[in-house]
This record gives C-alpha cells, structure tokens and sequence, in this order.
C-alpha cells in the first residue's frame, strides 16, 4: 500500500503537473466534485479488500481452485461491467479474446493443480472467498474510470480528474482502508493464529522493502492502464490489464521455474495455456483497431 500511493503521489507531482495538456495535479484535486473523490476513493477501498480476500483464499483453497475462480471472475465480469459502461471496441474480438484468457487461467490452475506433490482439498470457505474476491474485484476499476473524463484528458470537463489525480486518490483509498481491514483480519484471521502490529514491525525491513517496491511496480502499470483507457476504452485496458496473468505465469515457469519437477504432461498444460493466453490478448488488442 506504501508503495502504491508513493508512486501515485510522485506521478501526480511530476508527469500530472508538467505540460501543456491537462490541468497541474493541485489545481485538478481542487476543482474535482465530491462524488468523483469518492468513486476513485471507492474504487481503492474495493481493490483492497478484493486482494485481501482473494490471498486469504488462496492460503485456504490453494492457487489452483483460488486463481481460476477469482480472476477468471473478474476478467469477465469486469469486461462486461466496463463495456456496458463505455462501449468502445469490437465486441465479438473483445468477448472472445476474454473467453480465451479465461480458459488459459483455469489451464494454468490446472498445470498448478498437476504439479502439488500434496493435493490441497478445496474447502467450501475457499471457494466462496474466491468468488466474493473476484466479484469485488470486477468492480474497482470502474469506480476510478467513472471520475475521470476519459473522453478528454487534455482538458477534462470540470469536476472530473486527470488519470494522475484519480490514481492518487484510489490510493488514499487503499491507503486508508488498509488500517480497517488489516486489523480486523489480524485479530480474526482466516487461518493461522491472529496477529499483532508489534509482529509486523518486527520483521525485516528487507522484506518491508520488498512489499514497497511491488506496490511501485503495480502502480506504474495501474497508472498506465488508466491512461491507456482514454483511447483503447475500459473493456479493453481493464481485459489487457488482467493478462498481467500471463506474465506471472512466464516468471513461474522461466524463472522461478516452478514446474521443474512438475509429474509428466504438465507441459503441455503450460503449452497450451500460453497459446491460449497469446490468442486471447491479441484478440483484445485487435477489438480496439
């Protein structure tokens, strides 16, 4: 969180500020309508507690029942959600290329699910978690989509934001709820046995750093994708912006290289899982030309 809303105030302060086009960070925060405020703050508070609940299912239900069921929920859902929204792109290429990275996630779980030397019994708190997880998650980029204006970015129209200033406040809003949630799942956890602060101040600032520089990492691409949605249209940066999937799963297999050891046959789980996510994104690309 630390990270996310470091980059979102450094961004703002910088690329958000200089230029020609678009209103400086300040003065764009100054003038925004209160329900903008609160939508991009929403749309924080919503991301937050998706991760947290889609972590907390994956520590109950395993990667290989959590991930299909939550992002898998999400892609589809959030596509469908930001379309109707704003329909911009070929809805054919679109929808189809959704299908085909939906496939390649469930494939993916299953490579994962062939290569646990100890099967994990996924619980019906699992499964339900995982689908609370992803529909909350289909959810937050709309609510930063809707306070801005993403027609015109140069010169937005009063009261909505700039993608800088919308990101920034998504990240206060994820930023702040954090305390909320954090807390009440460190006194009632999931599983393991509750936690305090004093735990979490304890542990190395190695690994403090490490959480910061992935916030950072999201955040430029969050930001990015937010911008992106100006010309190619939400369904299409939301739906490209879930094939980060696709990216995870090339570090697992060729650098962390988790599958080393994996029984025979689950190359081809791989294999066919990236085709799948290949087709799939260039088609979304394609629904936008």
């Amino acid at each position: 969180m630390i990270g996310i809303l470091l980059f979102s105030l450094i961004s703002a302060l910088t690329l958000g500020s200089f230029g020609e086009g678009g209103r400086p960070f300040i003065a764009d925060l100054q003038q925004a309508d209160t329900a903008n405020l609160l939508s991009a703050f929403t749309g924080g508070v919503i991301f937050n507690a998706a991760n947290i609940l889609f972590s907390a299912a994956i520590a109950i239900a395993g990667l290989a029942v959590a991930f299909p069921i939550a992002i898998g929920l999400a892609l589809v859902l959030g596509v469908i959600i930001n379309y109707a929204a704003s329909q911009k792109g070929d809805p054919a290429y679109l929808f189809i290329g959704v299908g085909l990275v939906a496939v390649a996630i469930v494939i993916n779980a299953m490579a994962y699910k062939k290569s646990e030397s100890e099967k994990q019994k996924a619980s019906a708190k699992g499964i339900v978690i995982s689908l609370i997880a992803g529909i909350l998650m289909s959810f937050f980029y709309r609510f930063i989509a809707a306070s801005m204006d993403l027609e015109n970015f140069v010169a937005p129209a009063a009261g909505k934001m700039t993608p800088y200033t919308a990101v920034f406040i998504f990240s206060v809003g994820i930023f702040f709820s954090n305390f909320i949630f954090n807390t009440l799942l460190m006194k009632k956890p999931f599983t393991d046995i509750p936690v305090t602060y004093h735990d979490f101040f304890n542990g190395k600032f190695s690994t403090h750093l490490e959480g910061v520089l992935g916030g950072l990492i999201w955040g430029i691409g969050n930001s990015f994708n937010l911008i992106a949605a100006g010309k190619a249209g939400t369904a299409i940066s939301y739906g490209l912006g879930q094939g980060a999937t696709l990216i995870a799963a090339l570090w697992g297999v060729f650098v962390w290289k988790e599958f080393r050891e994996s029984p025979k046959g689950t190359g081809i789980y791989l294999t066919t899982m990236f085709i799948f996510f290949i087709m799939g994104l260039a088609l979304i690309i394609y629904a936008g030309n």
